[in-house]
Formats: structure tokens, sequence, C-alpha cells
């Protein structure tokens, strides 16, 4: 018999649910000091991820936790873009 796949798990830094990393959406904290949401998973730099539910993401562009996990400072033009992206991701989920 096959041993089933091992699936990677990961948790949302806002609220502690735990997903399979598949689920689960990356931010990356670049070396430019530059934070933004990874699609592929694989960019280069520090990686916190975040779940699917509306007020993670609204937290993330909020509070200073994420900066806290990212180990850097996140700028208030990107707390506004991962705010939007949320946003479109969200909306995209529920389509």
């Amino acid at each position: 018999m096959k041993q089933p796949r091992h699936v990677p798990v990961r948790t949302c830094v806002m609220c502690g649910s735990k997903a399979a990393k598949r689920e689960m959406v990356r931010v990356v904290l670049t070396s430019q000091g530059e934070c933004i949401v990874d699609e592929t998973g694989k960019r280069p730099g520090r990686g916190a991820y975040l779940c699917h539910r509306p007020d993670c993401w609204e937290r993330a562009a909020s509070t200073n936790r994420l900066a806290h996990a990212l180990r850097g400072e996140v700028s208030v033009s990107d707390r506004e873009q991962l705010a939007a992206a949320g946003a479109a991701l969200i909306g995209a989920s529920v389509d």
C-alpha cells in the first residue's frame, strides 16, 4: 500500500487557524521592504500566512501583528494594498 502524501499545514497569523498550505494566502516582506501578496507561494523574503476570513485581512491591514510576524515594518501604502487584495480574494471566493 502507498503511504498518503504529506500535506504541509500553515497557521494564520491573525486567528491561529490551521489549514493546508494551498488553502492559505502567503504575504511576503521582500528584501526591499515591500509587503506583497505572494500568489505563487515561492517568492523570496520573510513570509506569513493569512486565511480567507475577512476579519483576518482587516486586522492584518490595521494592526501591527502582521509586521511582527514578518519581522519588519509594513508601510501605510502596503497596508492599503493588503486590504484591497484581501477584499478581492474574499470577493473571488464568494463568487
